[in-house]
């Protein structure tokens, strides 16, 4: 899962989270690369609130992501242009870029959703 998109499009958030934690509560392996102001979701706190009527909260989607083993790995080069703190990631959150990405592909491939 690619997720380039933060809170300014919560139903975005929304919509990439409910598919994150589809594949991980199936038992597919789950990561979220998540890029852009999307990076700021990796950090405790920020994932807050309720995209729409009937969606559930992010906060609730979030925490069944990590009940399950979702992993989320954070852009290094998008997480430092925002000066953020890497003590306030979020568990199941590190930092990485494409190197790390590609090793956890692995050389099976993977099923990608880009949002």
């Amino acid at each position: 899962m690619s997720l380039a998109t933060g809170l300014e499009d919560p139903e975005k958030v929304t919509v990439a989270l409910l598919v994150a934690v589809g594949a991980a509560e199936s038992g597919r392996p789950s990561l979220m690369f998540l890029t852009k102001e999307a990076v700021r979701l990796g950090t405790g706190g920020f994932a807050i609130g309720v995209a729409c009527e009937g969606c559930p909260p992010i906060p609730d989607l979030m925490k069944r992501y990590e009940a399950v083993g979702g992993e989320f790995l954070v852009c290094t080069i998008c997480f430092n242009a925002r000066q953020l703190d890497e003590a306030v990631l979020v568990r199941n959150a590190r930092i990485g870029g494409t190197v790390q990405l590609w090793e956890w592909i692995g050389d099976e491939g993977a099923t990608t959703f880009s949002y």
